[in-house]
């Protein structure tokens, strides 16, 4: 993600206008009726830990169980960073132990999807292994990027690879997983008790390779929308997504809204002259210029004669006067000069761009100089940088 995760957590990263993606979980746990969530933080927990309101949004903030947020520690043996997630869990397992919990279930906040995590427990608890692996297809030339499965009969998968070179299938998982909490924590013991000098790590490095050797791991196929957002053209391309005729996921589904901390700003406003198509506006933005196929976070303001199309502005971006945004992300607080240029239109893009990352990159803060041009696939530092 870049210059996105320089200054926040990635899952504090703002989606869709009004979101952050761990709203994704959240909600998903909201609507599946999960009410003990624990939410393990490392990198820039400033970030998040204002936006997860203690967990007010999703009906978490109970005197019983609800959120509960988990920090790197000193004072025991299990202090130190969280070196991957299996190492978090490793580190937090006496906690685990003590909550006894009958399943675990364990997400990323990476991804943009909606699922009932209730029906993957309850698949879990029929096929009575040890760990339900959420799969879903992707393109076999993306594979490589994630842990990719090979499924047998009875839904068994029978072999798992993380990140290999050459997949065998298009079948991957999500990072969404549903343990036997004594098998999980049992095997990270012994894996600690045996650990090398590059410790835990993730869990597919070695925690869901034994698991499938062991004969324990099944597979849930998720059919639906799925989308990582783990690199700068991934995060683009799917706020698009949101726009096409009929999305294969709404933010605002009426049977499964996507829920996150809100109501601090006013209505959007367009002012006269100003000229939006297939965008999302959200709450605070103002718009007097042309807005086409973006998304718009609070406090965005495109001013006249000013065009965006394309792109994703987060929060308090403003465009200034005669500007011309095209294909680009533009982190929080940046702004735009007047007459400046970022990227261009796919028409103006020669081959040698249009094989390459062509989405422009500014980060939080930055400012672009008034009549600045700024090159198809460029990155503009943060303000602090």
């Amino acid at each position: 993600m870049e210059l996105l995760t320089d200054h926040r957590a990635k899952p504090a990263v703002p989606f869709g206008g009004s979101y952050r993606l761990i709203d994704m979980p959240l909600s998903n746990a909201h609507h599946a009726g999960i009410g003990d969530v624990w939410v393990i933080e490392q990198f820039h927990p400033a970030s998040l830990a204002d936006h997860l309101a203690n967990g007010r949004p999703w009906d978490l903030d109970r005197t019983h169980g609800g959120l509960l947020t988990l920090h790197p520690h000193l004072g025991t043996e299990r202090e130190g960073w969280h070196q991957g997630t299996a190492d978090a869990l490793w580190r937090q397992a006496p906690l685990i132990r003590e909550f006894d919990p009958d399943h675990l279930v364990v997400v990323s906040a990476d991804a943009v999807y909606a699922l009932d995590y209730a029906t993957v427990v309850d698949a879990h608890a029929e096929g009575g292994g040890d760990v339900t692996m959420v799969t879903t297809r992707r393109p076999i030339e993306e594979a490589g990027r994630y842990g990719v499965v090979e499924v047998g009969s009875g839904n068994r998968i029978t072999d798992y690879a993380y990140k290999p070179e050459k997949p065998s299938t298009d079948v991957i998982a999500s990072e969404v997983f549903v343990f036997r909490p004594s098998a999980l924590l049992d095997l990270l013991g012994k894996l600690a008790a045996d650990e090398t000098e590059e410790g835990l790590r993730d869990l597919g490095h070695e925690v869901l390779p034994r698991l499938v050797a062991d004969g324990g791991a099944r597979d849930y196929r998720l059919d639906g929308y799925w989308r990582d957002v783990g690199t700068v053209p991934a995060y683009l391309e799917s706020h698009l997504e949101l726009l096409e005729d009929e999305p294969a996921m709404r933010m605002d589904d009426p049977a499964w809204p996507i829920l996150t901390r809100g109501g601090r700003h006013a209505p959007a406003r367009l002012i006269r002259g100003a000229e939006v198509a297939d965008s999302l506006l959200a709450p605070g933005c103002e718009v007097a210029g042309q807005v086409e196929r973006s998304v718009l976070s609070p406090g965005v303001v495109v001013e006249p004669g000013a065009s965006v199309t394309g792109s994703v502005l987060l929060h308090d971006v403003v465009i200034r006067r005669g500007a011309r945004v095209h294909g680009a992300v533009v982190d929080t607080g940046a702004e735009i000069g007047v007459g400046a240029t970022l990227g261009a239109p796919p028409g103006d893009r020669d081959a040698e761009n249009e094989s390459a990352d062509t989405v422009v990159l500014v980060g939080a803060g930055a400012r672009v100089a008034d009549g600045a041009s700024v090159a198809v696939g460029a990155r503009v530092p943060n303000e602090s940088a």
